[in-house]
């Protein structure tokens, strides 16, 4: 399938990790990778759903695809996992930091253990993963650090500080790893998605008001659907994006820009 992807985004030979990748928007961003070309690691902290994913991504042509269960939190089980797909693979070229966690609650609601298990998973996590898999990327001179942030690390809403505080960090990081690894080969970019009818936010779907806001809210008039987040994945990990560095990519329909 790859061939028929114009040759600046085909990603054959690239391998590539993707966090979070055993449902949704992971899921959707590892099948694009790998419809492109690139061998796919997929990562997750529920070792049957990661299987299921994989079976699932395994049943089109393409290469073959990996799993490695671990929490994003454990930097110690990351680290491992990093060495064991270069020990297999002999690189590593793109990651896609996608794993996060949801706590919706006012900032008085929130524990401190709360507050910094939801900093652990959305951001102190994909930094420290990021540390080793760019190690990775120096000693090849080329690299792709892809951060999955949100819509809500630009704009706020009620009753939802700190993983908004959480994905705006994700962002400043991006962007500081921009300046530190440019040099070296490594770009650093983000997605920052919008209303996405994921199986996380079915119960919102399935809301008739909810729904109605994210018509009239969204410009294009509906939900994203899943599948559309794949190419910007495969555009900022391919080398057609080889000179965009720091950007974030917001995929929202629209919502970002409407008054």
């Amino acid at each position: 399938m790859s061939d028929a992807i114009p040759a600046p985004f085909r990603l054959t030979g690239r391998v590539a990790l993707v966090t979070g990748a055993g449902r949704g928007l992971g899921f959707e961003m590892a099948k694009a990778l790998r419809q492109a070309g690139a061998r796919v690691v997929i990562t997750g902290r529920d070792a049957g759903r990661l299987t299921a994913a994989a079976e699932a991504l395994a049943r089109e042509e393409g290469p073959a695809v990996d799993i490695a269960a671990f929490d994003i939190a454990d930097i110690e089980a990351g680290r491992a996992a990093v060495a064991d797909i270069v020990l297999r693979h002999g690189r590593l070229d793109i990651l896609v930091n996608n794993v996060g966690a949801r706590d919706r609650r006012p900032l008085a609601a929130f524990e401190e253990p709360e507050a910094r298990a939801l900093l652990e998973a959305d951001l102190i996590g994909p930094m420290l993963l990021s540390r080793e898999v760019a190690n990775v990327m120096a000693g090849q001179s080329h690299g792709r650090l892809i951060f999955v942030t949100s819509i809500a690390g630009h704009v706020a809403n009620r009753e939802d500080p700190v993983y908004t505080a959480a994905k705006a960090g994700l962002t400043g990081l991006m962007r500081a790893l921009a300046v530190d690894y440019g040099r070296l080969g490594i770009t650093s970019n983000a997605i920052a998605p919008g209303m996405f009818a994921t199986e996380t936010n079915r119960h919102l779907v399935e809301n008739a008001d909810f729904s109605r806001f994210v018509d009239i809210r969204v410009p294009v008039g509906r939900w994203g659907r899943p599948e559309e987040i794949g190419a910007a994945a495969v555009f900022l990990a391919s080398d057609g994006a080889s000179f965009v560095n720091g950007h974030v990519l917001t995929v929202d329909g629209g919502q970002t820009v409407r008054m």
